[in-house]
């Protein structure tokens, strides 16, 4: 096996096109733990630590630009204000050690449907910013990931960033899995409200082939929010709400649950997801009157 390791961004780039079927590792979160069970044997590495624009965030036109290398804890401690799911979903993720090392990149690398990043990716609308040595280009969360770990990245390419808009409403993550902590989620649930736009966003994880939205439940609750005084949805809307977010799954029975058991979850998660939201969206209306 080949570790190859490159100083600069130019350099990586023109390493991937030289190596396409090198695996870029940074946290090594999870290419790591494939080598050491002998699940994956790549013809070659490609070391990206040392590539510091990879870490960096910041404002880039009206989006919060997430380098591919920021790792979960600067998420959490940094940019929970301009990315509340996001960080939720962060503080879900496994131990601080491996939160120290993991990063959003290495999740849309690795692209399982039960990756914890996936699902307010999809809620906000993301984008994911690809390089290679022909350029660079965006791609819609909603439009990457292509089936079980297959995603819109070409060989050639690696994931340089995140972008993710300005929150315009109240954004929640939820997963449930056998334990509180270390666990890998046998389903979870993002939502987010977008008060300007009046729309709402969904994610699922873990529950189908490749993370999903809820389409229908969207553009439902959509429908039925009170965008001017929040007041609380009739419980016939939530369940509704609950019972459409379901149906969107694609799960299977497998060793973490069962399908039923995944519908029956996301259903849950959907419905406290709704009554988190009326509550920050009243705070919000209380703060700006």
């Amino acid at each position: 096996m080949d570790f190859l390791s490159p100083s600069t961004w130019e350099e990586a780039l023109a390493a991937k096109s030289a190596h396409p079927d090198a695996v870029p590792i940074m946290g090594g979160t999870d290419v790591m733990v494939e080598l050491n069970f002998g699940r994956r044997r790549p013809p070659a590495l490609l070391d990206l630590t040392r590539i510091p624009q990879l870490r960096d965030h910041g404002p880039d036109d009206g989006y919060l630009r997430l380098g591919a290398g920021v790792p979960y804890t600067t998420i959490i401690e940094r940019l929970r204000d301009r990315s509340p799911a996001l960080a939720q979903a962060a503080r879900a993720v496994a131990s601080p050690q491996i939160r120290n090392r993991g990063s959003v990149g290495g999740n849309l690398g690795g692209a399982s449907p039960a990756g914890d990043a996936h699902p307010p990716l999809l809620a906000v609308d993301a984008l994911v910013e690809l390089a290679s040595v022909r350029g660079v280009r965006r791609v819609a969360a909603r439009e990457f990931y292509h089936g079980p770990r297959r995603t819109a990245r070409r060989d050639d390419e690696l994931i340089s960033a995140v972008l993710l808009p300005e929150p315009a409403g109240p954004q929640s993550f939820s997963k449930i899995g056998t334990r509180n902590a270390m666990v890998i989620a046998v389903a979870s649930f993002s939502l987010a409200l977008d008060a300007q736009a009046r729309t709402v966003g969904t994610g699922i994880g873990s529950a189908g082939p490749t993370p999903l939205r809820a389409i229908e439940a969207e553009k439902f609750l959509a429908s039925e929010f009170d965008w001017d005084g929040a007041a609380s949805p009739s419980p016939a809307t939530v369940t509704r709400f609950g019972e459409l977010v379901a149906s969107a799954a694609r799960p299977i029975d497998d060793v973490r649950g069962s399908a039923h058991y995944r519908r029956h979850a996301l259903s849950v998660m959907a419905r406290r997801a709704v009554s988190w939201a009326v509550t920050d969206y009243r705070k919000e209306i209380a703060r700006c009157a």
